[in-house]
């Protein structure tokens, strides 16, 4: 049996008539940018979320920098950051010319350690940007305390967890100001790109929504220099349908993690998510690590099932932060991190017959590694 990494097709082939339906609508009321569907998709959201407020923007990285953006981090600040994320997490600091400032992952659960936060705090520092990894809360108790204790901002990257909680609470709620992406292979997918901000606090929504549309309220009148990131009516209108579905799918995922646990249980040089105290995790992917990495991958390849590296390069090894100067072994659990992680294949409609053929694979290259 082939597996493939991922598949939309049990996911997307049930609720084919309610998206056809949605598109349909949106064809038919000749209105494509910032109508009742966003609107529609927006108060969803937020009732989703538990929050007061959703701006749906163009994408995940515009949400972040309208994020920081909102909250005036611009040159000479400092943004705190994991060390091991997504290049997209930097890259929003960057765009609004802040500084990004790494601290490494606690290594058990590859998201930010808050214990390490401390060390790099100075003067110049105004937010910690937490990333709830693969799906997995943060430890967002113990960041929230330091924020209020140092007067940061907080200000989620949600990408990969939208329904996942820590303590009760939603992820994307904790946040002055959050944001997430709805990339078409995120938990909650568009059929494109589009992404969404969400606040609990009225005025930076408002400010948010200004920044969207040409930093304008009123059509040919803008107020500030803003961008236009904006979420249009066809994407809304799929993700308001999509989002009736996010919890089966999320029960789908957890179930699919937990066969996994079961049928990768024990095997040696094999470490397999973990979830820390207080923290639900979403599974937006499953990701296993071992130092036998490529070799592994290779033969999962050839008995075709499909596997992806999340993420092979950390962000200060990349070219486009050259200039940060931090050299290899700058940031050693980041970077042993990325030479041993594994994301197995992960998507709601996966069975347990697949599961259990992706472990066969991975239990036949340990016993013939171990020979």
């Amino acid at each position: 049996m082939q597996v493939p990494f991922l598949s939309f097709q049990p996911q997307h082939e049930p609720v084919r008539e309610e998206i056809m339906a949605a598109v349909g609508r949106v064809y038919d009321s000749y209105w494509y940018v910032l109508g009742e569907e966003v609107k529609k998709f927006e108060q969803a959201y937020s009732e989703f979320n538990q929050v007061a407020h959703t701006v749906g923007v163009a994408n995940g990285l515009d949400a972040l920098v309208l994020a920081l953006r909102v909250l005036d981090i611009g040159p000479g600040d400092e943004v705190i950051v994991p060390s091991n994320t997504y290049i997209a997490t930097w890259l929003a600091v960057t765009q609004v010319g802040a500084t990004p400032v790494p601290v490494e992952p606690n290594p058990v659960t590859s998201n930010l350690d808050p214990a390490r936060i401390g060390a790099a705090l100075t003067p110049r520092t105004r937010a910690i940007m937490p990333v709830h990894l693969y799906g997995q809360a943060c430890e967002m108790g113990t960041i929230m305390a330091l924020a209020t204790e140092h007067n940061l901002h907080v200000v989620e990257d949600n990408a990969q967890s939208q329904g996942a909680a820590f303590d009760g609470q939603l992820t994307g709620s904790f946040g002055a100001v959050s944001g997430t992406s709805f990339y078409p292979g995120k938990n909650l997918g568009a059929l494109g790109d589009a992404g969404a901000v969400t606040t609990n606090d009225a005025a930076l929504d408002q400010k948010v929504r200004v920044l969207r549309n040409y930093g304008s309220q009123q059509k040919y009148y803008n107020e500030v220099v803003g961008y236009n990131s904006r979420l249009d009516e066809l994407q809304a209108a799929v993700l308001d349908v999509k989002l009736r579905h996010l919890p089966e799918w999320t029960r789908q995922r957890q179930q699919v993690a937990a066969w996994y646990d079961q049928h990768l249980a024990d095997i040696p040089d094999l470490r397999l998510p973990v979830v820390a105290a207080g923290a639900t995790h979403v599974y937006h992917l499953y990701v296993v690590h071992t130092p036998e990495r490529e070799s592994l991958q290779r033969h999962l390849t050839a008995q075709g099932i499909g596997t992806m590296i999340h993420y092979p390069v950390p962000p200060h090894r990349q070219q486009a932060y050259a200039t940060l100067q931090l050299p290899a072994g700058s940031f050693p659990i980041a970077e042993e991190l990325a030479a041993s992680c594994l994301s197995l294949p992960m998507y709601p409609g996966m069975s347990e017959e697949q599961v259990g053929t992706v472990a066969a694979g991975i239990r036949s290259f340990f016993a013939a590694s171990s020979l």
